[in-house]
């Protein structure tokens, strides 16, 4: 007679099996099984080693019962899809929190809004106990969901800086004081009139990398000019037009300030068309430090925001609100560092 397979084995394994072999109880087996703190941990480590000796694998759909757990975590990232995929910000953003979510024995689920008909669906599903929190990225002032998620109870931490009102853990960088440092490093170098091209500023992030800019002037007494600002959307297109704006507004500037480097590599190529060396006419300094700082010629000054560690960091603050081990809100702000490379090296030619 024909032996079952070691697969047949261990997915037909029981909790009743595993109990004796342990020599406890197969509630104390379940205990450990559902992440119970009312377990010892000697117990914890005999019935784990027992789970491991016999290949036993827990089903979720029945622990998603007793713990009244999905295990799932949503991140939501209100951009076009377009953006999601052409951004190198996103990617980055989500293997912080992916890798995260994986240790801590989470599935990740992706949803992308892009219409308020998709935002609501997405709302009505958060709040239908799929998923036991939601990560939060890219959002504008006027989007009504954490606010919705908050009062439904639903655990969430945003990627950057909330709108106002809303109280709600969330991650960040330094975005004001990562784009001052910028703009203090093209004064520094000789350059007098400094355009900036910015973030939508519906958003913290575009506001605070304005803010940035306008205090890099006022410590260096330079007064801040309309004309030399102009609102992109973070991309390359939108940095390419408004680089043209600006050359037709003041073709007097020697120095961009983009608030991201998909915008900078866009300024760059519309420079290079008209004729204006980068940097001895015109030096550019990006934000991110993504991999198209090192594709664009020459090589792009940038602004490093630690992406990954973001995604780590919100996905940790989540995941311990989700258990219980930390409910109150949290304000983390991480440290941006400026890497100089060719493009606002030296001062500007005479």
């Amino acid at each position: 007679m024909a032996q079952p397979s070691s697969r047949t084995r261990r997915t037909s394994t029981t909790l009743e099996e595993v109990a004796h072999l342990a020599g406890v109880s197969r509630a104390t087996v379940s205990r450990v099984v559902n992440g119970s703190p009312k377990v010892s941990p000697d117990v914890r480590t005999d019935v784990q080693a027992a789970i491991d000796r016999l290949g036993y694998i827990p089903n979720r759909a029945a622990r998603s019962l007793v713990t009244r757990r999905s295990d799932s975590i949503a991140v939501v990232i209100t951009e076009p899809t377009g953006r999601l995929f052409s951004d190198p910000f996103f990617p980055r953003l989500l293997r912080g929190i992916s890798s995260e979510l994986a240790a801590r024995d989470r599935q990740l689920i992706l949803l992308m809004p892009d219409t308020f008909a998709d935002e609501s669906r997405t709302a009505e599903y958060l709040t239908a106990g799929h998923v036991d929190g939601a990560l939060l990225v890219s959002l504008h002032a006027d989007d009504p969901l954490p606010a919705r998620l908050a009062a439904a109870g639903i655990p969430l931490v945003l990627v950057g800086r909330p709108p106002k009102g809303i109280k709600a853990s969330f991650v960040d960088v330094d975005n004001r004081q990562g784009a001052q440092s910028a703009v203090a490093h093209l004064i520094a170098a000789g350059r007098r009139v400094v355009a900036t091209i910015t973030g939508p500023q519906d958003m913290a992030v575009g506001a605070d990398r304005l803010a940035g800019y306008r205090d890099a002037l006022a410590d260096a007494g330079i007064a801040v000019d309309p004309s030399l600002q102009i609102i992109g959307d973070f991309t390359q297109e939108s940095g390419a037009s408004a680089m043209g704006r600006l050359l037709d507004a003041r073709p007097d500037l020697d120095a961009v300030f983009a608030a991201s480097d998909s915008m900078a590599a866009g300024a760059i190529a519309v420079l290079a068309a008209a004729g204006r060396r980068v940097p001895a006419d015109v030096a550019v300094v990006g934000f991110d430090d993504s991999p198209v700082a090192t594709t664009t010629m020459p090589q792009l000054t940038s602004v490093r925001q630690p992406i990954e560690a973001m995604g780590h960091e919100a996905a940790r603050l989540l995941v311990d609100a989700v258990e219980g081990s930390d409910p109150v809100p949290r304000r983390v702000i991480l440290a941006t560092e400026l890497v100089r490379r060719a493009s606002s090296a030296g001062r500007p030619s005479p």
